[in-house]
């Protein structure tokens, strides 16, 4: 009986460890990347910089929504029509299609500038547009995860 419960909380310590870590991994990288997308708005410096960091956001980001997803995974094994669980698992799926266009959209025209050197010029208006409006959905998504985990501890 000792095992069973032993087992038990290091599986709830340790979802709650992956979902922790994974909320500070991808709200981290996605902070950083946003404010360097936000200032390159209007500076070339900072749209060059912007171009480098994604190389190292980009996958901090895919590793922040993994980590968070398997430990949900594991903390509501049994009770996914709960409705934290779903309302996760919602935000989850967004920021995935959110993540899968910067990452099969924006990231290779980004690179592609930078291959022909012109990655310190200003984006057009059309993909700044859609930059922002990713960014907005990235901002609300990761800081929606950190209020839902949050509630899910009251």
């Amino acid at each position: 009986m000792l095992d069973l419960i032993v087992s038990l909380q290091l599986d709830y310590f340790g979802a709650l460890f992956l979902m922790i870590a994974g909320l500070i991994i991808g709200l981290g990288a996605v902070t950083v990347i946003d404010i360097h997308g936000f200032l390159g708005r209007t500076s070339k410096y900072w749209t060059e910089a912007t171009t480098r960091t994604h190389k190292v956001t980009k996958p901090l980001i895919w590793l922040g929504i993994a980590m968070f997803s398997i430990g949900a995974l594991v903390l509501y094994r049994g009770s996914y029509n709960h409705p934290i669980a779903q309302m996760q698992a919602i935000i989850v799926i967004i920021l995935i299609l959110n993540g899968l266009f910067l990452s099969f959209k924006v990231s290779p025209f980004l690179l592609e500038r930078e291959k022909h050197n012109k990655d310190s010029k200003l984006l057009p208006k059309s993909w700044q547009r859609k930059i922002t409006l990713s960014f907005i959905v990235s901002f609300i998504g990761w800081w929606s995860l950190v209020l839902s985990f949050v509630a899910t501890l009251g």
